[in-house]
Parts: C-alpha cells; sequence; structure tokens
C-alpha cells in the first residue's frame, strides 16, 4: 500500500519554518508500517533549502521513507512517465485531516485493517 505522510506538524513538534522534536510515536507507527512492506512517501510543501532541511532530519532521526514529494516509480510508468503534482496514495496521514490526527497507534491499527491493493 502507498501511505502518503504530511511533514509539519504531523511527523515534529514545530511551527513550519521551523522542525521540532519528533513525534515518537510517528517514527514507531512508520517503522512498524515499512516493517510491514509498505511504500512511504513524504508529501509537504517545503521546497528548495527548507526541503533539503526537512529530508535531512528525517534521515537523521531515522524516520523511514521511499520517496518525498514524488509519486512511486510504478505509479509514474502506469500514467505513461508523468510525474503529477499530486502525489498518489492509497492513504493520507495529515494533522489537517477532518477532525484532526488520530494517534498513531489507530493509525496503524486501520491500515493494518485496510486490504488495498496498490498498482
Amino acid at each position: 500500500m502507498i501511505i502518503a505522510i504530511d511533514f509539519d506538524g504531523t511527523l515534529h513538534y514545530g511551527e513550519y519554518p521551523k522542525i521540532g522534536y519528533p513525534n515518537l510515536q510517528a517514527l514507531e507507527c512508520m517503522r512498524r508500517l515499512k516493517d510491514d512492506g509498505h511504500y512511504i512517501i513524504i508529501y509537504t510543501c517545503r521546497n528548495g533549502d527548507l526541503l533539503l532541511e526537512a529530508i535531512n532530519w528525517l534521515i537523521d532521526k531515522g524516520f523511514p521513507f521511499d520517496r518525498v514529494n514524488e509519486n512511486a516509480p510504478f505509479n509514474v510508468a502506469k500514467h505513461g512517465g508523468t510525474n503529477t503534482r499530486k502525489v498518489y496514495a492509497d492513504v493520507y496521514i495529515d494533522d489537517h485531516n477532518v477532525g484532526g490526527l488520530p494517534p498513531w497507534e489507530e493509525i496503524y491499527r486501520l491500515i493494518a485493517a485496510m486490504k488495498v491493493v496498490s498498482c
């Protein structure tokens, strides 16, 4: 399954453009999701130096991910080699969800129960 996860306010406790301390529940959940074989895309409005800072922070803190702001290569190929601006995912995790961001343990349980098959 492809899972797109927002960066600011979702993976760290900070206020854009600053990066705060890591959300350790998010880190643990993402590690479990990755171990389960999911494809993780970080999607963020950051660009330039702020994006590079975020990527380096993710690597430094040990957050697993496959792509940042880009579609999975198999989805790009499926659409004739065009990498659209919108990141395709089976599930999106964002602190701006309607109703707010559920606890990460609940997020994991919900995703583990899903039977979505990606491209």
